[in-house]
């Protein structure tokens, strides 16, 4: 089986949660390494800790995956009396490259809030806070007759959803007609004669990152030595994406019996909440690591609770004043489900193309914080 580089990594990343939905500022992808390295096994964690990277050069992995980037700003200098400095000469020494997804993978659709919203038992989520959505175009490919499924087959996996909706094409049947010059290769036809050709005109819908990949695949699998086909740009705008998502329970409970849920779906140590113990809850927001910025968003859209991680004393007091009731689950409990996520995920993209990299999740992190 092939084996793909880093650069090859960095672009199964940046269709998975790309990078130019993080946050202004944050610091995604690569962090330190060579992209013309070959990876024949990943390792993913959470952070981009020692004992993260001791164990991925142990395994003889060549790629760290992180969700917390290794470099939040830009750094000074680089010595082996600090712990950042002996991360990156065990980098260095090893081969080892490291890649972040962090609030790009916040954001992005199967990523961290999505798995958070699954793991609490929520159905029909979507975002908590929009931050924009994804831009269209229309790709519309002209290919010869019995030859449409290759073709379609090589966009499938690119084309963007109509909501609960995947696999949206459309095709018209017509003729085309071409004349092959002087240096062609026609698949149909005679160089110097006019040639009719019975066609179908192909349609799908792309979210406008994916028009580069989707084109090179289209092209590879097109019969024509010159596929003919065109990009239209849309004013129609597809699925929103955003920070946390709101949801709710198949059915209320107490928020007591709730916090239990929590604890349990997330294997936390402990849980902390604002509120009356025996309020029904059933509309629930959720945001991985640090969300209560999230407060006032969540009480608008008419949550019952929010729940994320390192709530302060006066976010607490800010939702009781609001009414909203506030669990905070942990920053690592809500975001170390990530790792089990990216890992699945990667692993199906690294098949889709072919490689046979082997991609394994680190267990050996733990919540910072005990209790008593």
């Amino acid at each position: 089986m092939k084996t793909p580089r880093v650069s090859d990594i960095v672009g199964i990343i940046n269709r998975i949660a790309p990078f130019s939905h993080a946050e202004e500022w944050d610091n995604v992808g690569l962090q330190a390494g060579d992209p013309a390295s070959p990876v024949e096994k990943i390792m993913v964690a959470l952070d981009p800790g020692k004992g993260a990277v001791e164990a991925a050069v142990a395994s003889r992995c060549q790629l760290l995956l992180t969700h917390h980037p290794l470099f939040f700003s830009p750094i000074k200098k680089i010595t082996l009396n600090d712990p950042t400095g002996q991360i990156v000469a065990l980098l260095l020494q090893n081969n080892l490259s490291i890649l972040s997804l962090h609030t790009n993978y916040d954001i992005a659709e199967g990523g961290l809030n999505d798995l958070l919203a699954e793991r609490l038992r929520l159905v029909s989520w979507e975002p908590l806070k929009a931050a924009g959505s994804d831009e269209l175009v229309k790709l519309s490919v002209f290919v010869p007759r019995d030859h449409e499924p290759q073709v379609l087959e090589s966009l499938y996996r690119f084309g963007a959803r109509l909501g609960n909706y995947r696999d949206c094409t459309f095709r018209t049947s017509g003729v085309g007609t071409f004349t092959p010059l002087d240096g062609a290769r026609p698949f149909l036809g005679q160089v110097g004669t006019r040639e009719e050709a019975a066609e179908t005109r192909i349609e799908v819908l792309l979210n406008k990152e994916n028009i580069s990949a989707a084109v090179n695949a289209m092209v590879a699998a097109h019969p024509y030595e010159e596929p003919a086909y065109d990009l239209y740009p849309l004013l129609n705008r597809g699925k929103a994406r955003g920070l946390g998502r709101i949801g709710v329970l198949a059915e209320a409970v107490p928020l007591g019996e709730f916090a239990g849920m929590v604890k349990e779906g997330l294997d936390a140590t402990g849980i902390r909440f604002v509120g009356d113990a025996c309020r029904p809850v059933k509309k629930i927001a959720v945001c991985g690591g640090s969300g209560a910025s999230l407060v006032k968003t969540a009480v608008r859209q008419g949550a019952d609770v929010l729940v994320t991680g390192d709530i302060k004393y006066h976010d607490a007091r800010e939702a009781e004043a609001l009414g909203l009731a506030l669990m905070d689950a942990g920053h690592f409990p809500t975001e170390a489900i990530m790792i089990d996520g990216v890992a699945a995920r990667v692993t199906r993209a690294l098949g889709e193309k072919g490689y046979g990299t082997e991609v394994v999740g680190y267990k050996g992190e733990k919540d910072p914080f005990q209790y008593v």
